[in-house]
């Protein structure tokens, strides 16, 4: 056995998961220095980076030294939801929202949208609102001066229109893999989101709840944006089947499987790359890669099948330090500030732009940058390669962590039981990519696959029923299931929660499609 092939990887992992395992909400405040506040699920690499940054330009360039403190309390989706509860509470008692943090920095843009609507509670019959973000307003020519021309990428604003929020990096999403367990079962690197299906894969995948993360629900919707509603669920569900586990946080797939503990899965791109990269430069310190090798681990934006998306920043509503936050914001905007997210350590040398400890791998926003793309680590321009996406539907979204939760993490095993029972049938045919029901003749696998790739219906009002098969139907279910449009109509208790009330229902479903499918193999335990 080789065990530099094993101990190595789970040294570096051990690593660079300490700042999770020990991660903290607030930073303690030193001395009477005056305190910026950022709320961020950003990694540790990218929070030091920018807080040494910052703190060094505001004493040059405002004689003051100041401090970052961040508060991490988890993924984008659990800290919109932590920061609406707070603003909810605030808003019951009849005190000001907000006062605690200055700054939210990091998370996608649907997230961001999300935080710049407004809170809404009623009390008594007064309506009381407001919104978790404030806009913050920066003269015309400044925003041409970062953004250039270009308001929207491919369709997606890249800052917005009411000023609530401003894109300081653009993120694409792909697979990381494990190139030596992948040739453990002659399996070839990966190309496209399919790749992750392969049947060979059962056990290998390593997964992120879209309940937990909002990088992996926007990889997802990329998925289903770009191969359509039906091949996209394909997709997902056998690579879904084909999980090991599905972690806890979105910065957990490449550590697992950099570690050996999975051999692909899906992360937002500078997770991937900053892996492969600290594997790359483990192997190559402790030469345990052979002269010549390949990186032992990799990662790929599926070509024409993913999504660019701003990664925003944003002024949270009543900050302690108002001009702090706004400073911050120009330096993230700054040459200066975006040249941490591409530039090497030896570029540091030439002019003191880029990082000083660790090489973030991100792409930056600003479009002048791309002028010195040469000097980047990932010489890739995103507003090059950026182009629409095919099938375009705002409900998409909305749907996946519902269909998901039911469809497989709501009884993984038996989704993973079933599945084997697919592949394992003699009439399965020798092909590594999706095999429908209308593939195959042997009519025992027909009616298996039938079951595996069936979609429930949902009711409305008045006794109708919507297939979940037809993307057409979303919007109306959206608006009347998970935007309380059919509320009071019987469709669920009236105690219960709409959207977990419709999981739990489709969860159901897809258990009894399952256990069918075990049935007819006999299979069923």
């Amino acid at each position: 056995m080789n065990l530099g092939r094993i101990v190595i990887p789970l040294i570096v992992v051990a690593l660079v998961m300490l700042p999770l395992l020990f991660r903290q909400d607030v930073v303690e405040k030193r001395g009477d220095l005056r305190q910026i506040v950022i709320v961020s699920p950003h990694n540790e690499q990218i929070r030091y980076e920018f807080a040494r940054a910052f703190e060094e330009w505001h004493a040059n360039e405002h004689g003051e030294d100041v401090v970052v403190a961040w508060s991490t309390p988890g993924g984008t989706s659990e800290i919109r939801r932590m920061l609406r509860a707070q603003w909810e509470a605030a808003l019951k008692e009849g005190d000001a929202v907000g006062g605690d943090a200055d700054l939210m920095f990091g998370g996608g843009s649907y997230e961001f949208i999300q935080l710049s609507r407004p809170v809404t509670v009623e009390v008594g019959g007064e309506v009381r609102a407001a919104s978790i973000l404030e806009p913050l307003e920066f003269e015309p020519g400044y925003l041409k001066t970062i953004y250039g021309d270009t308001t929207k990428l491919a369709g997606v604003p890249i800052y917005s229109p009411d000023l609530a929020w401003y894109g300081a990096a653009l993120s694409g999403f792909g697979i990381v893999y494990n190139r030596d367990l992948l040739a453990d079962g002659s399996i070839p690197d990966p190309r496209v989101w399919e790749d992750l299906a392969d049947p060979r894969l059962i056990g290998d995948v390593s997964l992120v709840s879209p309940l937990q993360s909002g990088s992996v629900t926007t990889a997802f919707e990329a998925i289903l944006a770009r191969l359509g509603w039906t091949d996209g669920w394909r997709i997902l569900r056998r690579t879904a089947a084909n999980a090991r586990s599905f972690a806890p946080s979105a910065p957990m797939t490449p550590l697992l499987v950099s570690s050996g503990e999975a051999a692909a899965g899906i992360c937002i791109d500078f997770y991937g790359r900053y892996q492969a990269q600290a594997m790359r430069a483990s192997d190559l310190a402790l030469s345990t890669r052979p002269e010549g090798a390949p990186d032992r681990i990799g990662y790929i934006d599926p070509p024409r099948q993913t999504v660019i998306d701003p990664d925003p920043i944003g002024l949270l509503r009543n900050a302690p330090e108002p001009e702090l936050a706004r400073r911050f914001i120009e330096f993230v905007l700054s040459r200066q500030g975006q040249s941490l997210w591409q530039f090497p350590l030896a570029e540091r040398e030439k002019d003191g732009l880029g990082p000083t400890r660790f090489e973030l791998r991100r792409m930056p926003i600003r479009r002048d940058m791309y002028d010195m793309l040469d000097r980047f680590v990932d010489q890739v321009d995103p507003y090059d390669i950026a182009e629409p996406v095919k099938y375009e539907n705002s409900a998409f979204r909305t749907f996946i962590p519902v269909l998901f939760d039911a469809m497989a993490m709501r009884d993984p095993h038996l989704l993973a039981e079933a599945w084997e029972s697919i592949i394992s049938h003699p009439g399965y045919p020798d092909t590594h990519g999706i095999v429908t029901a209308a593939d195959v003749d042997d009519p025992e696998l027909k009616a298996m696959l039938e079951d595996f790739d069936a979609m429930p219906t949902v009711p409305g009002p008045d006794g109708t029923q919507y297939d979940l098969a037809d993307p057409e139907v979303l919007q109306t279910v959206k608006k009347g299931w998970l935007r309380d449009g059919w509320k009071g109509q019987g469709l669920w208790p009236v105690e219960a929660d709409p959207a977990q009330y419709m999981r739990r229902t489709l969860g159901e479903f897809f258990a009894e499609r399952y256990r069918a499918l075990l049935s007819r193999s006999g299979d069923q335990g």
